[in-house]
């Protein structure tokens, strides 16, 4: 069985509605963990030179703007507006958006996983598209109900992953001096990494010297 790597040249991110609104009604994971892998995403995706698509809904949605901290971290990138479709395929927009990256497999993540995800993942589906979820950058009102979602895609053939391991295949390995500093910063998001970050670069250098 052929298993393609993860690669800048055939993934594309999509981040979905990760609005401030959202922030007291989804359960499944914090605040500041959902954040923290939507930031790390959208750095995954800036520094490995992945294609990204954002999308929430119509400008001056009362469910507030981006998180700021994505927002910072995007910087000028274009965002894809859309109305009240939880598919984002039906908004032509976000269609052509996707379109446009080229890609065949699609890395989701965002609010909620019960509808907006769900539904645009079977969307990606219905194009078919390869598609993969990011657990834990993606919440739901609570987890039973963000586990019954996620179960129903990957029954139909979506992959469960995480912000972490996605960057560990765009990197693939330490020896890689062109991106490695993209994934050591990606590595200050996680509080147990970052401890031990001095360690890790430190044996990385006696690896490569030896």
């Amino acid at each position: 069985m052929h298993i393609d790597r993860r690669s800048a040249d055939n993934t594309g991110i999509v981040l979905i509605d990760y609005v401030t609104g959202f922030a007291n009604v989804f359960t499944s994971q914090s605040v500041s963990e959902n954040i923290n892998g939507a930031v790390a995403l959208a750095k995954a995706a800036l520094g490995y030179e992945v294609p990204l698509v954002v999308t929430l809904g119509p400008q001056q949605d009362p469910r507030g703007p981006l998180y700021p901290e994505l927002s910072a971290v995007l910087g000028e990138h274009p965002l894809v507006h859309r109305g009240g479709s939880f598919d984002a395929f039906d908004h032509p927009g976000f269609e052509a958006a996707v379109a446009a990256m080229d890609r065949k497999h699609l890395v989701l993540a965002g609010l909620m996983t019960e509808g907006c995800i769900v539904h645009t993942a079977l969307g990606a589906l219905r194009r078919d598209y390869e598609v993969s979820l990011v657990i834990d950058a993606t919440a739901g009102e609570t987890p039973a109900i963000h586990d019954a979602a996620v179960t129903r895609l990957v029954q139909l053939g979506v992959t469960p992953t995480s912000w972490l391991s996605l960057a560990s295949e765009f990197q693939r390995t330490y020896d890689d001096e062109k991106s490695v500093g993209v994934y050591y910063d990606l590595l200050t998001l996680k509080p147990g990494m970052s401890k031990n970050l001095h360690a890790l670069q430190s044996a990385v250098a006696l690896g490569q010297s030896s």
